[in-house]
């Protein structure tokens, strides 16, 4: 289920990873696909296929994601830069609880900035 991560060094190179991924692997159009996306309502996603996703992106990019994600996070940009947070290319996402964050950074060694 891991997928190549090669020149994903910036949030903005996650979200278009993450895009292509979404794509390639539920064939949805990329018009579809905007920062401001709901997953399941405006990407057409189902709450199984999210999950999906999320496990790609765990695998792919040594991640781990605690268990409430889905109540943190309901936009395709959002996803993104939590992802990339917890990868360290990112700067905390405003939008996250702190409850949430500390789950975060006990599971993920590179969540810091």
């Amino acid at each position: 289920m891991s997928r190549s991560i090669e020149g994903v060094s910036n949030w903005m190179h996650m979200f278009r990873w993450i895009v292509k991924l979404i794509r390639d692997e539920y064939g949805i159009d990329e018009k579809s696909l905007t920062r401001t996306a709901v997953l399941e309502t405006d990407c057409g996603l189902s709450i199984e296929q999210v999950e999906e996703v999320l496990e790609i992106i765990a695998e792919s990019f040594d991640v781990r994601f605690p268990a409430g994600t889905l109540d943190e996070v309901l936009k395709l940009e959002e996803l993104c830069m939590l992802a990339a947070w917890l990868r360290g290319l990112f700067k905390k996402p405003e939008f996250i609880s702190a409850d949430f964050e500390g789950r975060c950074r006990a599971m993920n060694a590179l969540a810091g900035a």
